[in-house]
């Protein structure tokens, strides 16, 4: 027991110190605790209330179990058997009671939010639609009302539902963005009898303007972790504005060397404007972005090692995707320096301004 005793002295120090160190881990924006919407707050309430009878009843145990070890310990020379308390019906009917109340407190706000949380936007008209479909290792994201395809960042109104289905073209995913709402499995599947694919729904709604981090919560491969997207929150106006840019034309390098190498080695996969394909990202506004790949984050400032402009991002990544993101479906391109260069400036100067 000793020398129990002595091993559990030991690792306590580093298991304190390891909850401090992880304390410290993770982003503002990537918390449940931090919601920012009205179903992540719902969502948070709910999880207060849970912990609050957990404690609760916690500390309730623990008192009794302390008052009655210190009260009722066999004191030396004492044989005789304690009063026995089988049998009591007050005491049985208080212990069965109380957790009875317990659960109704908890489980009746439980069950309204689960039912009111499945609520299907899918048919509502005032609702923004978005099929999302996620691959490894990216999202697809389709406005049906505007047939706007795009990818990597969700650009929304403020202020309206989103109504969300999410389907996967390859493996089982998990769409989440932590201070907006829950998440959801994308998992892939054969048509239904209806032609539609196997979704899963849900809804969510942005009250202010802002970039909220998303994430795939379940893990599908060797860059799971890398698998970000972001939510852009703006206002009806601006939505509007991105809405319109995102159907104009966009016209190709004037460069007629480049133009053929972009032709050739991307717009097979890719769409810029209305050419090229949809197998793969819409690179159509790509310069707007704030990140290249989801994770390439596009900002002069060398805060974090995968920082850099968008041109170096978008370099960096069609020059060598696996060394980004391993795994990723999007081969290396046998291109020339020239051609590199000629690109990744043509495809950072693809920006919407829709926000005024």
């Amino acid at each position: 027991m000793m020398k129990r005793w002595n091993v559990g002295k030991r690792l306590l120090p580093l298991f304190a110190g390891m909850v401090l160190l992880l304390s410290a881990c993770g982003r503002a924006d990537l918390s449940t605790l931090n919601p920012q919407g009205p179903v992540a707050q719902e969502q948070f309430d709910l999880m207060k209330l849970a912990i609050a009878i957990m404690i609760i009843v916690v500390i309730v145990v623990f008192a009794i179990s302390l008052y009655v070890i210190v009260r009722f310990r066999r004191r030396p020379g004492d044989n005789k058997i304690p009063v026995q308390v089988e049998g009591n019906h007050k005491l049985e009917i208080i212990w069965t009671v109380i957790p009875l109340i317990m659960l109704v407190i908890l489980g009746v706000p439980t069950v309204n939010s689960v039912f009111g949380l499945a609520k299907d936007y899918t048919k509502d008209k005032d609702a923004v639609q978005v099929e999302v479909t996620s691959h490894q290792f990216w999202w697809e994201f389709y406005y049906p009302e505007y047939d706007i395809h795009t990818a990597q960042e969700l650009v929304i109104p403020t202020g309206k539902k989103i109504s969300i289905k999410a389907k996967s073209a390859d493996v089982t995913h998990a769409f989440w963005i932590p201070s907006l709402a829950g998440k959801i499995d994308t998992n892939a599947g054969a048509a239904d009898a209806d032609g539609t694919a196997n979704t899963n729904i849900m809804y969510f709604e942005a009250p202010k303007a802002g970039v909220y981090l998303g994430k795939c919560a379940e893990l599908c491969g060797p860059s799971h972790a890398l698998m970000d997207f972001k939510v852009k929150a703006v206002d009806s106006a601006s939505f509007e504005r991105w809405t319109t840019a995102q159907k104009a034309p966009v016209a190709l390098p004037s460069d007629p060397a480049i133009k053929d190498a972009l032709v050739k080695n991307c717009l097979s996969c890719h769409a810029i404007g209305d050419q090229g394909g949809l197998s793969f990202p819409n690179l159509s506004d790509i310069g707007s972005k704030m990140t290249v790949a989801g994770i390439l984050v596009n900002t002069d400032h060398k805060q974090y090692g995968n920082e850099g402009t968008t041109e170096e991002n978008l370099k960096r990544w069609i020059k060598d995707p696996q060394e980004v993101k391993p795994g990723a479906l999007m081969p290396k391109v046998d291109l020339t320096e020239q051609e590199l260069d000629g690109i990744a400036k043509y495809l950072a100067g693809l920006k919407i301004d829709y926000e005024k």
